[in-house]
């Protein structure tokens, strides 16, 4: 391998510094490394470069702008993702900055670099029918059905990410009172998420089925036939298809390992649990990505306001604003719509 310094500024980067000066997650690194495998192709087919010959001064805010671009509209990506492309870069430029102060100047550009706005889509949740609907679908008479149920109660009971549910080992959960099952999520953060009584009976006859034999603890909680943990798309192909039992009302395309979570959430939400408590039980490490639950339910209350209760305040408008011309549309410009 030819040792440029973008060569070396990546190897280090990859095999020392984020997993020992950052300990970040073996997630977060494969996500890291997705992107400079994509811009290692851009290289290649739009500036006809070598990996081996990329030399760290061609990155600069230009560049990382033009291949941002060419992700969204050769690769098709999604706005999220591209941003999430920007968010790698910028952290491998905080870390060139110091190891290769010499390119200071293109680091400080590329780290002002703003994510790119778009518009965001309503969470999508299932209503407590839809939910009741899915998870009557598995049969628990069966090996198999008893396995599935268990994994969907508790993905929605937990309220866990996906990867946390495929991490989670015998030794993560606990049926003695009081139950629960220990989450390790981004950033290796671990928590403590208590467990329902219905979903504390279905693991402990999940346990008493699966794991009768078992002499580790660290043996995967859900596992394939080859006793292997189930990967991610392991659980989601199993959600989509107990969804598309309950077709029509479910649609399985809408319906993720994530939209169990958002269901959650709002549950707890209705249920009047204090916003604290739910961002400490979904993980999250600020209080404003729990609130994005709080605007969505008051969004919908609005809505149904609109559309049942009558409005009895008048209507104000003067005739010579309902004129619809360039000075009235630049009298309207920027006012609120009520």
């Amino acid at each position: 391998m030819r040792k440029t310094d973008f060569t070396k500024a990546l190897t280090e980067y990859f095999s020392i510094y984020l997993p020992t000066t950052c300990g970040v997650s073996p997630n977060t690194t494969n996500s890291y490394r997705d992107t400079f495998k994509q811009l290692l192709l851009f290289f290649q087919e739009k500036k006809g470069i070598s990996a081996n010959y990329i030399e760290l001064r061609y990155l600069n805010m230009e560049l990382v702008s033009e291949f941002l671009d060419w992700l969204e509209t050769s690769r098709h990506i999604a706005v999220t993702t591209r941003n999430q492309r920007l968010a790698a870069i910028k952290a491998f430029a905080h870390f060139v900055q110091y190891k290769f102060p010499e390119n200071i100047e293109n680091c400080v550009d590329i780290i002002n670099l703003r994510p790119k706005k778009y518009e965001k889509a309503l969470i999508p949740f299932l209503t407590e029918d839809d939910l009741s609907l899915l998870l009557s679908q598995p049969d628990a008479s069966t090996r198999q059905g008893l396995r599935d149920l268990t994994l969907l109660a508790l993905l929605y009971d937990s309220g866990a990410r996906v990867q946390e549910l495929v991490d989670l080992r015998l030794k993560d959960v606990r049926l003695t009172h009081p139950p629960m099952v220990i989450l390790t999520g981004k950033g290796r953060k671990v928590r403590q998420v208590p467990l329902m009584k219905d979903t504390c009976k279905l693991l402990d006859r999940y346990i008493r089925s699966f794991h009768s034999d078992s002499q580790s603890q660290m043996i995967p909680l859900f596992y394939n036939a080859k006793k292997q943990a189930l990967s991610r798309y392991g659980v989601t192909y199993i959600l989509k298809k107990y969804a598309a039992k309950a077709s029509p009302v479910l649609e399985p395309q809408n319906i993720s390992p994530h939209v169990l979570r958002h269901t959650k959430a709002m549950h707890l939400l209705r249920a009047g649990v204090n916003m604290i408590y739910i961002r400490d039980f979904l993980g999250h490490a600020d209080i404003s990505t729990t609130e994005v639950y709080a605007r969505i339910d008051a969004e919908m209350k609005r809505k149904v306001f609109e559309e049942k209760v009558p409005n009895y305040t008048p209507n104000t408008t003067m005739p010579w604003e309902e004129d619809e011309d360039l000075l009235q549309w630049l009298t309207q410009f920027g006012k609120k719509a009520f």
